[in-house]
């Protein structure tokens, strides 16, 4: 994905949730990449989801070019040199 380092899983999980009131219907993603290497693999994890949800994005442009990706952050991460992170911890 990223970069050359060798994973050992990698899990795509989707939620649509459907429109409400003035807000359009959304889709979440969340990706989960592992590797036994001694190095995180949160670049790897977001790229997954960025490329999914830009495929989404071109399967879904003649319904809707006005789409927007946004939200795309690391939730969670352990291992590599700086060690562990979990967004609002």
């Amino acid at each position: 994905m990223c970069h050359p380092i060798a994973l050992t899983r990698v899990a795509m999980e989707f939620e649509v949730l459907p429109e409400s009131g003035e807000q359009a219907a959304q889709v979440l993603c969340h990706a989960t990449a592992e590797t036994v290497g001694p190095t995180g693999v949160e670049m790897e994890a977001l790229t997954a989801v960025q490329v999914a949800l830009l495929t989404i994005y071109d399967m879904c442009k003649a319904v809707d070019r006005g789409m927007t990706i946004t939200d795309v952050k690391l939730l969670e991460k352990h291992g590599g040199k700086s060690g562990s992170f979990v967004a609002g911890a």
